[in-house]
């Protein structure tokens, strides 16, 4: 579908800020506008959106900066549409936590604290506004006291949660007509501000955070985030010397290892992720915004669920044996067993036991299977198996910080009557089996622990 091109003479003025109209008039430009395209005009015939992150150490002196610049006006000449996110330069955040906590005895006001600690963020969206203005591009920076900020977040200080609706209207409101004049928006990452008009900080994770805010804002075809590693890798490269470079890598599968303790993206800012927009973390090293590195796909919720992980019973199938979890070879055989005839739900382990959870089968052969396995080692004492179980998950990016949420499962089903037959705790997740007659009281108790009304 071709676009339609009207050529017509107007008057401006010559202002590069694109905010309002002129008033008065000065030299006659002539503009060529495109009318809009019809419905059924494919994504990729549209104006490619992005968002780009650069990191601190991507702008830790005056060459990376000079460098990052450069990559945003090489895109921007393709007739990109573009907005930046920076963090602050190099180490300035922990320098200035380092002076804070060393001008005093006592701990600071988080919002005196975040009040400096945002410094880092405001100062290096002036200096990156200024290197995109001496690449020749048009360029403004945000800072959380412009009325049209728009990274509005609660009153947590130090670890500000982004009020996402609000965000997202201010961004359409006040980014998104700059993206259409062709003036590239910078917006300090890591920092808020909050409903009453307070400097926030958003926390671990806080620029990639304000990243996808802004994608999810601007409709982008993509964000790309400017690193020092050649992308997301198989593991640390400091303990692990042959690690390699994964192509791509789904957003739960990227959750695990942020659990884990693994630092690639923080998994607060991974609640903000549109799953329908990829994330590409390349090298700050690449000579294009387009290189490659490591795709992050799909989506995950923020909210806390509490879901039934089956349809149909459970069982527990519990192995007993001195010093039984230290032997590879039966645990190695029950789970080929398991795998050929079934699946596997979960599993436990200590010592002298091992706890295989297993859908309920009305036939005998796989029992019959795991119990040769049982016979074979000497180590293996006996099986037993708890049948008719069901098999609730409780999941959710947020998870992680709902402390004492394990606690208060166990206590208000014991307080209901409730024997709860096995709990493992998973990359933002928790299993619980408990009796499937019980299931709907379980059900419903635990959705109300997650809403904190328990």
């Amino acid at each position: 579908m071709a676009f339609s091109v009207i050529t017509f003479t107007v008057i401006t003025t010559g202002s590069n800020t694109p905010q309002t109209l002129p008033t008065r008039v000065s030299t006659p430009t002539t503009l060529q506008v495109v009318a809009a395209p019809s419905p059924g005009v494919s994504r990729k015939q549209k104006t490619r959106r992005i968002v780009v992150k650069f990191g601190g150490s991507s702008l830790g002196d005056k060459d990376r900066i000079a460098k990052a610049a450069r990559l945003v006006a090489k895109e921007a000449a393709k007739g990109t549409k573009l907005v930046v996110v920076v963090s602050a330069i190099g180490k300035m955040t922990d320098q200035l936590m380092g002076l804070v906590n060393h001008s005093s005895t006592k701990s600071p006001d988080k919002t005196d604290l975040d009040d400096v600690l945002a410094m880092g963020e405001r100062t290096s969206v002036r200096v990156f506004a200024t290197a995109l203005k001496a690449e020749g591009l048009d360029a403004r920076y945000f800072d959380p006291t412009d009325s049209e900020w728009p990274i509005i977040t609660d009153d947590q200080f130090s670890d500000a949660n982004p009020i996402l609706e609000l965000c997202l209207q201010r961004v359409r409101e006040h980014v998104v007509p700059l993206l259409d004049w062709g003036t590239i928006p910078v917006i300090a990452g890591f920092v808020g501000r909050s409903t009453d008009g307070k400097i926030s900080t958003i926390g671990r994770g806080g620029s990639d955070t304000t990243a996808f805010i802004m994608a999810k804002a601007i409709g982008a075809d993509e964000v790309v985030l400017v690193t020092d590693a050649d992308g997301i890798l198989t593991a640390d490269p400091k303990l692990v010397p042959n690690a390699r470079k994964l192509d791509k890598i789904d957003v739960r599968s990227l959750i695990g290892l942020a659990d884990s303790g693994t630092k690639f993206i923080h998994r607060k800012a991974l609640r903000y992720k549109d799953p329908d927009i990829p994330v590409r973390v390349i090298n700050r090293n690449k000579d294009d915004l387009e290189a490659d590195g490591t795709i992050i796909t799909g989506g995950i919720s923020s909210e806390i669920e509490v879901t039934f992980a089956s349809s149909t019973p459970a069982m527990a199938v519990t192995i007993a044996g001195k010093g039984i979890s230290e032997n590879p070879d039966i645990l190695a055989n029950v789970v080929r067993e398991i795998r050929n005839h079934s699946t596997l739900d979960g599993l436990s382990a200590n010592f002298d036991s091992v706890i295989f959870y297993v859908p309920q089968t009305t036939s005998n052969s796989l029992l019959s299977m795991i119990h040769d396995v049982v016979a074979k080692y000497g180590e293996a004492l006996a099986m037993a198996v708890q049948p008719d179980l069901a098999f609730l998950k409780v999941k959710g990016v947020g998870l992680e910080d709902t402390p004492g949420i394990i606690g208060r499962i166990s206590t208000h089903l014991r307080e209901n009557g409730i024997n709860i037959y096995g709990m493992l705790t998973l990359a933002s997740s928790i299993l619980v089996f408990v009796s499937w007659d019980d299931k709907e009281l379980a059900l419903n108790l635990m959705k109300q622990i997650v809403k904190g009304e328990l």
